[in-house]
Formats: C-alpha cells, sequence, structure tokens
C-alpha cells in the first residue's frame, strides 16, 4: 500500500495561505521549490478538496483541467461540476473504504494538495500517512489553517529534517496509529 503524504508549506503560525488564500509570502523559486517540484515527480495520484481546486483557476487553470499531467487528479466534492470532457475524477463522498482502495491501486505515493479543513476531515479519519512541512520563515497570522478548524490530537514521529537558505526547513513526520 502506498501512503498519503500531506505534502504542504506553513508559515510559522500554522497557516497555509494568508487572508484571501493569499500565498504570496511562500516561496516561489530557489531550491526548496525546485525540491518539491521534484518530490512532485514521485507521485501517482494527487487528491484535493474543492477549494484547493478551484484555487488553480487563479493561475489560468480551466475547469475540467487536470494541474498535474504526470499523475490522476481526484477532487473530492459534493459541489464541483465540470465539463464531460474533464481531465480529473470527482468524487462526493469521502469514504474510507475508497481510501484504503486508492492506497492499494496507486503506483506510487499519493499527494494530498492543499489543505486545510480536507486534510483536518483525512487526519480525523486516520487517512494521511505522512506530513511534509515546508516552514517558511513568515508569520502570516490569518488565513488558511494547515489541518482547518480540525483539532484532532495525533502523535507523530519524525522522520527528518532538511534546511534551507533563508530560513526555510522541510520536515517530514509519520503520524502514529
Amino acid at each position: 500500500m502506498h501512503p498519503i503524504i500531506y505534502d504542504v508549506a506553513v508559515s510559522i503560525d500554522g497557516f497555509i495561505s494568508g487572508p484571501d488564500e493569499d500565498i504570496s509570502a511562500f516561496a516561489h523559486e530557489g531550491k526548496v521549490v525546485e525540491d518539491y517540484e521534484a518530490r512532485l515527480a514521485g507521485y501517482s495520484v494527487a487528491i484535493m478538496g474543492r477549494k484547493t481546486y478551484e484555487f488553480g483557476y487563479r493561475f489560468g487553470m480551466t475547469p475540467g483541467q487536470n494541474p498535474y499531467s504526470h499523475m490522476k487528479t481526484i477532487v473530492f466534492s459534493q459541489s464541483l461540476h465540470l465539463p464531460a470532457n474533464s481531465e480529473v475524477q470527482i468524487q462526493q463522498k469521502q469514504d474510507n473504504a475508497l481510501f484504503q482502495n486508492l492506497k492499494k491501486a496507486a503506483g506510487a505515493p499519493i499527494y494530498l494538495c492543499g489543505g486545510g479543513a480536507f486534510a483536518g476531515s483525512l487526519l480525523t479519519s486516520g487517512l494521511i500517512d505522512v506530513i511534509r512541512l515546508k516552514r517558511a520563515p513568515i508569520l502570516l497570522g490569518s488565513g488558511t489553517r494547515l489541518f482547518g478548524p480540525t483539532s484532532t490530537p495525533a502523535q507523530l514521529r519524525h522522520k527528518s529534517t532538511k534546511e534551507y537558505d533563508g530560513g526555510y526547513l522541510l520536515q517530514e513526520f509519520e503520524v502514529s496509529r
């Protein structure tokens, strides 16, 4: 079975975006971004919620377009409607059996893209296996929290930390069960 990996940029105060979903304070170039792009090549499936998918429209993505052409993308939403020729799959229910089957069928690790409330619901359900935090040396003050409004406690086992210039850290944790 392949793990679900939450690979996400986060501020020191725990936000994955600032007010109005602003991500401009995070790095958009440099070694930390190059390493992230290299990690993307190792995932076989991307999963995300509707808000993360629609966020791509701000950057020129069109409805139905796959933001990660090299991997299957599944958007979990009860309200998103896409064209019949959509390159992404819509899944209306967050069923634990579906995620277990996805982990079995995936050819490589599964990328949990974005996060917030969707990541929080997966954490609550015990479905996230690994958390990779690209910790940015910024304070956003408000915005979208790493796990949305959830306060589900979880034990993590530190696997590694990599330091980057400018104070960025890549930290990897295994979620204990």
